[in-house]
């Protein structure tokens, strides 16, 4: 067996996989039903990042621009240009944030600021209405339906106010990996967009692969107003450390978000973003990586015959009957990291996908906890 130098294993696990090595992570003959040991690290199942690191194109990117470090800002034009190409957008419907968070708690305090509500399903991603909230918005939380845990449109619908200055809705959704019908978000968004804010949030729009899904990207590509569509490239990408994302809507609400920004965006950042949007075959990997530990997890749980949601995006969530401070504790025994507790689905958990063999090490364990 060749040897692995420094370089392939800076530049991602791609290569200790295909060279039969596993940091950290003995697999012991599972072909004989043997068990897997525990690793001498902790796994990180529990932010829905990517467990494979940047590109290796981005990771050449942050080294180049390594020399630029001592100069202020950065070539926003050329991440801005590439965006609207492949988005086929207009490069003034674009807003560059520290990562898609700043687009969101920018558009949180533009409702607080306008005196507003918001509305949003329950549970949801939290940094728009947790901004809003603290800034002096009045939060209207509308649960997911009970059965399916989809986000409830026409419940969100009814709980509108002539106040409401904004409707928030992340799809997938987060923590519930669930996707809002194209058709039903369509007509949604468009009858509430006419006076309001509509924010989507598309975080986990790449991974998604299901008929039933679309993004909202035309309703902005088309001219409609009060329209915002949240992109990052902080999940697909790995480049959550560096903080690059994206908002996209008409040019007067996308001015209103940039004017109203407080972040800096640095040059690594864009230079490795930039980089990693051109790099399709990483992106593909990313997502075929991501669907094998999805089927590891899923049909562990298909074993066991336990509830759970049909992932559209590169995280599970799973209900144990169990309090998931109680959950999570157990698992952070045997080295896995799962997520925080989401109220009020406090006997859920969120799984993030780590590698295949790191989910078969999860699974092994989630049998020995839950089974």
């Amino acid at each position: 067996m060749g040897t692995v130098s420094r370089r392939q294993v800076l530049i991602g696990g791609g290569a200790l996989l295909g060279s039969g090595l596993v940091p950290g992570l003995s697999l012991v003959s599972n072909a004989f039903g043997e068990e897997i040991a525990r690793p001498d690290y902790m796994i990180r199942a529990g932010f829905n990042e990517n467990p494979w690191g940047p590109s290796r194109v981005a990771l050449q990117a942050i080294v180049d621009s390594i020399k630029m470090s001592n100069l202020y800002g950065g070539n926003r034009r050329a991440l801005t240009d590439l965006m609207g190409n492949i988005h086929n957008v207009p490069t003034d419907h674009i807003s560059i944030g520290t990562g898609s968070g700043e687009i969101l708690r920018t558009a949180g305090m533009l409702v607080a600021m306008d005196k507003g509500s918001v509305v949003c399903a329950d549970p949801t991603y939290h940094d728009l209405i947790r901004y809003a909230e603290r800034a002096g918005s009045e939060i209207i939380r509308v649960p997911v339906n009970p059965d399916t845990l989809n986000v409830d449109l026409n419940a969100m619908h009814k709980a509108i106010r002539k106040d409401t200055k904004c409707v928030y809705i992340a799809n997938p959704n987060n923590p519930v990996p669930s996707i809002i019908e194209k058709n039903a978000l369509r007509e949604f968004t468009l009858d509430v967009a006419k006076d309001r804010m509509v924010f989507i949030d598309e975080a986990y729009f790449e991974f998604v692969d299901n008929p039933d899904y679309e993004s909202m990207m035309d309703l902005v590509r088309d001219g409609h107003k009060n329209i915002v569509v949240a992109r990052t490239a902080s999940k697909i990408h790995g480049l959550a450390g560096l903080r690059i994302g994206f908002g996209f809507a008409d040019p007067e609400l996308t001015q209103r978000i940039n004017d109203a920004k407080t972040g800096a965006i640095n040059v690594l950042g864009l230079n490795a973003a930039y980089a990693s949007y051109k790099d399709q075959d990483f992106q593909d990997f990313t997502i075929r990586k991501n669907k094998e530990s999805l089927a590891i997890v899923e049909s562990m749980l298909d074993e066991l015959g336990h509830r759970y949601v049909k992932s559209n995006a590169n995280f599970s969530f799973i209900y144990t009957g169990r309090d998931v401070e109680e959950v999570g504790q157990a698992f952070r025994a045997e080295n896995l990291m799962i997520g925080r507790p989401f109220p009020p689905m406090n006997d859920w958990i969120r799984v993030s996908m780590a590698k295949p063999h790191e989910m078969e090490y999860f699974a092994q364990v989630y049998k020995k906890i839950l089974g």
